[in-house]
């Protein structure tokens, strides 16, 4: 894996901070250190592709409140509830309210490791996700007639006879769709469309 991928730890906690940095840091992750809630929400970038571990006990609001303003905020973390004071109807919840694992302190390597895993790949699908979603903001309606047609196997003919245009204005459309959607070619464009309309 060539991209360092980041680790937002917010834990009050200084020694249980310092033992998760130690851990992480050994998985070859930049840690970023958060003491509460309010300074998480107010300083890191919801957007990108990185995992949260979040303690549920914490000054000023608490865990709970900060899963729920990053839901509110469509943020694309992944997050991890960590605390030493969990029980079974918290993990229900946390897991119902999207949290991609709900780990006890202190927590091992293997268990940490699982988490952020399934974290990266929840994030990374959110932030494609997101792309997708973004780039097919900038089609005209035309166009996405045209990308919803492609995506549904139909060759430029049969758009053409769908839609009542020439074949030769499908062609244009198609070329400026598959562009503005960063696809490489009419499979990708298909596949991308799938992946939106999902």
């Amino acid at each position: 894996m060539s991209e360092t991928l980041a680790v937002h730890l917010v834990d009050d906690d200084a020694g249980v901070a310092e033992a998760c940095r130690y851990l992480l840091e050994g998985l070859g992750l930049a840690v970023i250190d958060w003491r509460s809630g309010e300074d998480f929400l107010a300083g890191a970038n919801l957007d990108e592709p990185a995992a949260v571990l979040l303690d549920m006990r914490l000054p000023g609001i608490d865990g709970r409140a900060v899963h729920e303003r990053l839901r509110a905020a469509d943020a694309c973390l992944g997050v991890i509830i960590l605390t030493g004071h969990g029980d079974i109807d918290m993990a229900v919840e946390s897991m119902k309210r999207g949290a991609v694992d709900f780990l006890q302190k202190p927590v091992g390597a293997r268990a940490m490791e699982r988490a952020l895993d399934s974290a990266f790949a929840r994030a990374r699908q959110c932030a494609g996700d997101r792309r997708i979603r973004d780039l097919a903001a900038t089609l005209s309606e035309r166009e996405r007639e045209i990308a919803r047609w492609v995506s549904e196997g139909l060759t430029n003919r049969g758009i053409a006879e769908a839609l009542h245009i020439a074949v030769r204005t499908v062609e244009v459309h198609r070329s400026r769709v598959v562009e503005k959607m960063g696809a490489a070619n009419s499979a990708e464009l298909a596949a991308l469309w799938q992946r939106l309309e999902a």
